[in-house]
């Protein structure tokens, strides 16, 4: 019983116990105690007219937020702990109006936002929301479905295949990617999860060939590059940490892996009697956009009997164009495939989509295997159904780690639906022309210098230091990183290549246009030259 049925309790006190017993019925039923009723006026926890006058007020609050977000400091100003001293100690006792806690959100809680939909927005990479995604993350949130399964709500397994592919036909993946086939798409939460579910699934692939005690032979190869999601994946699978293999890059690839390299490490390792068994490529590394060679990668990997997978979380969206669509050349050799839609694809986060060659090695790693003894049952078995028991039907969750999952589908539909093919080219298209424009900017002021080939709509750059002040070019940059960010007028990240302090500069929030490029390059001159002169 919770408090309020402690405070029932009080309230109950010196009642004949008739009346004490239909009062503490109304508290565990109805969650308030006598003298304590809803009030008129009072939210209730649903009611039609009560959301549709509420969610207008949020849907104009949205809104103004979109229509002001200039105003804001791109990144935060705050200080560690700073809504601690803002908010009360503990909840209210009664229920406060929305237009208080949307007065809050203004005053106390958006000075702690760092606004990724800001146009001024260059960090790390896009997280891309729209007005198709928005209203299909507001209609999945009305519907609220857990659907772990099939039966729990056909429209969401059915939809989400359907959907995944239609993507995998504007990516021209092979056909064993789609649902039609062996293989099939599924929504992830994050490339994170994406890239976890396909090594287990690599893992226990090659176990059962091997025997379980051979987990400490097995080993993982990628870039130096490779996003250290693959390195968490390694450590929750069990992979010994020696046995990950990050091979090193340099410009000379174009910091891409070589597979001359790779050929290298497999062989040494086979020699010495361990098992090679995963490989990562990456299509648009997190430092610079770098494209691993994903066709001589794949022919290494299957002459090896290995598993390849192939991250492109970021870059995956721009190959719908058919210019750049010959970055995925070689994906026919890939095992799995990862994109994350809610990166530059228009879909609100979180929608990371990943395809496999072969469902029932993902399966066959992440299902509920039912075992009973005689004291447990370990599965529940209502989280089951004909339909599956007879393979006619996709459970997801046997597709994932978690048990429950979101409608996520529904938004990647409405995107695709309400933008069509031809204006998300466009879109895409505009961003990596607003970086060729960046790009272009940086090359005609001779105090600066592009460090990395573009590709997409990420410009990795530098500022020089004098000639007889090299040795603290990585100082230099630094501080022209914290310079810019401080302003609040715009938002970039570094990454280190050759060893290279090196700024990025990354286009994709879906406001921007070419008069917020120009104005955080004026930015970034200016504070170039402040810092140059203090040398």
């Amino acid at each position: 019983m919770g408090g309020g049925a402690r405070e029932g309790e009080e309230v109950a006190k010196g009642m004949d116990r008739r009346r004490r017993r239909e009062v503490l019925e109304e508290v565990v039923a109805g969650g308030c105690c006598e003298g304590s009723r809803v009030r008129e006026g009072d939210l209730k926890p649903m009611d039609a007219e009560q959301l549709r006058e509420n969610a207008h007020k949020m849907v104009d609050f949205i809104a103004d937020y979109y229509k002001n977000i200039e105003n804001f400091p791109v990144l935060s100003q705050v200080q560690p702990g700073y809504l601690r001293k803002l908010l009360p100690d503990s909840a209210p006792n009664r229920p406060e109006s929305l237009q208080d806690v949307l007065d809050d959100v203004q005053a106390k809680i958006f000075p702690g936002v760092t606004h990724w939909q800001s146009p001024d927005y260059f960090a790390y990479y896009p997280s891309n929301s729209s007005i198709a995604g928005f209203l299909g993350e507001m209609l999945s949130a009305g519907i609220n479905m857990v659907g772990f399964s099939w039966i729990t709500s056909p429209a969401a397994t059915e939809l989400e295949m359907i959907v995944l592919d239609w993507l995998a036909k504007l990516l021209k993946l092979p056909d064993y990617f789609f649902s039609t086939g062996q293989g099939g798409g599924v929504i992830q939460g994050t490339a994170s999860e994406a890239v976890l579910v396909v090594l287990l699934a690599a893992r226990d692939k090659v176990l059962r060939r091997v025997g379980k005690d051979a987990i400490g032979k097995l080993v993982v190869y990628a870039s130096d590059q490779t996003h250290s999601a693959l390195q968490k994946a390694c450590q929750i699978g069990g992979i010994h940490p020696e046995n990950c293999r990050l091979l090193k890059t340099d410009s000379s690839t174009d910091y891409a892996l070589s597979p001359e390299l790779l050929n290298e490490a497999i062989s040494h390792d086979v020699a010495v009697g361990l098992i090679p068994f995963f490989l990562c490529a990456t299509v648009g590394t997190t430092s610079s956009t770098a494209v691993d060679p994903l066709l001589a990668l794949g022919k290494i990997t299957k002459s090896n009997g290995m598993w390849f997978h192939v991250d492109a979380a970021y870059a995956g969206s721009a190959c719908i164009c058919p210019e750049f669509r010959h970055y995925i050349d070689g994906i026919e050799e890939a095992d799995s495939f990862n994109m994350n839609a809610h990166k530059w694809f228009l879909t609100n986060f979180d929608c990371s989509v990943l395809w496999v060659k072969d469902r029932n090695a993902l399966i066959q790693s992440l299902l509920n295997k039912s075992r009973v003894s005689k004291k447990q049952t370990f599965v529940p078995r209502n989280t089951y159904h004909s339909a599956s028991e007879a393979n006619m039907v996709v459970d997801y969750k046997d597709w994932q780690i978690p048990l429950g999952r979101r409608f996520r589908s529904l938004k990647l539909w409405m995107v695709l639906r309400l933008y069509g093919l031809e204006n998300l080219q466009c879109y895409l298209r505009n961003h990596i022309q607003l970086a060729k424009h960046f790009e272009e900017l940086v090359s005609q002021d001779s105090r600066f210098k592009v460090v990395a080939p573009r590709k997409f709509s990420l410009v990795c750059f530098c500022v020089l230091p004098p000639c007889d002040k090299e040795d603290c070019a990585n100082k230099l940059n630094r501080d022209l990183l914290d310079a810019v960010n401080s302003t609040g007028k715009l938002f970039i990240s570094h990454t280190v290549l050759s060893g290279k302090y090196t700024l990025r500069f990354a286009v994709g929030a879906p406001l921007t246009e070419e008069r917020h490029v120009n104005e955080a390059w004026k930015v970034l001159q200016d504070k170039a030259s402040a810092l140059l002169q203090s040398l």
